[in-house]
């Protein structure tokens, strides 16, 4: 868990504190968004991003929605301007993969007029069709398995990065958010194994997808937020294989809270091949 921090800490390699990862009361976030704004200037940030859930068109609790998605964009925008002195503010979204439901794709979210897109995936499509949750319960996962993988966490897992490889092939994102979600609950459940040969050679086809992609993978921290693992995604061996392949990354909190929002950021702010800030063009250089 993180706890925060008593002052405000630059990276050594540079003076730019950025996180484009985190939610609020728009979706399944626990603070509005002016409450996190507050706090990204308390810690000390000079650019932040908002990146709601989301799944459009569906309808479903805890992502926007067709009809609240417009008042997110429009929301944030006002509070950029009326901040844009303190620090600059960003507007993204946070969208879903589901095979033949919704995708991550700037033309299905080109009317919010974004800055920026993270693609992610919450959840693996299984041979019948259902949908099974990545990170929402280890009892959901445990019956989600056990339904419609029949119990093999194995096929569960390599139909996961068979899913993540697709995303990143054929969709128009900016970012990967968290490429390995599905070790979330391993250490507490053990229902695979980190080192086995299957694994490493699916993080290794992965790695490639994601090079080739040319996409941009975050080091997340949410999980240590949350206590789940005191580790981020993607994991070590993980991010070896990208960075060995050219990937870039950044850095962010998938922080669902204010005291959340640059949780490990000390311990991960440094390292190789971490950009400083999302480069887009429509982004203003600070």
């Amino acid at each position: 868990m993180c706890a925060r921090p008593r002052s405000v800490r630059r990276f050594a390699k540079g003076p730019v504190k950025t996180n484009y990862h985190q939610h609020t009361t728009w979706c399944d976030g626990h603070d509005d968004a002016e409450t996190m704004i507050r706090a990204a200037i308390d810690r000390g940030f000079d650019e932040i991003g908002f990146s709601s859930h989301a799944r459009l068109p569906d309808v479903v609790e805890g992502n926007l929605t067709p009809d609240s998605a417009p008042a997110y964009a429009a929301e944030i925008r006002a509070l950029a301007a009326k901040y844009a002195d303190r620090l600059s503010v960003r507007l993204g979204v946070e969208a879903d993969y589901i095979p033949g439901d919704t995708t991550p794709e700037k033309v299905r979210y080109a009317h919010l007029g974004l800055d920026y897109l993270i693609g992610s995936i919450h959840w693996v499509v299984a041979p019948d069709g259902a949908h099974v949750p990545v990170d929402w319960s280890p009892e959901r996962l445990v019956e989600g398995v056990k339904a419609h993988f029949g119990g093999d966490y194995e096929t569960y897992v390599r139909t996961y990065f068979v899913q993540e490889r697709e995303m990143v092939a054929r969709f128009d994102f900016d970012v990967l958010g968290h490429p390995d979600l599905v070790r979330k609950f391993n250490g507490r459940l053990a229902y695979f194994d980190e080192t086995a040969a299957w694994y490493q050679d699916e993080l290794r086809l992965t790695a490639e997808a994601i090079a080739a992609s040319g996409k941009i993978v975050e080091i997340n921290t949410g999980a240590i937020a949350r206590g789940w693992m005191d580790d981020v995604y993607p994991s070590a061996a993980f991010r070896a294989l990208l960075r060995a392949r050219g990937v870039r990354f950044l850095l962010g909190s998938d922080a669902h809270a204010a005291a959340g929002i640059d949780c490990a950021f000390e311990r991960y702010g440094d390292e190789a091949g971490r950009l400083d800030k999302l480069p887009l063009p429509n982004l203003v250089s600070i």
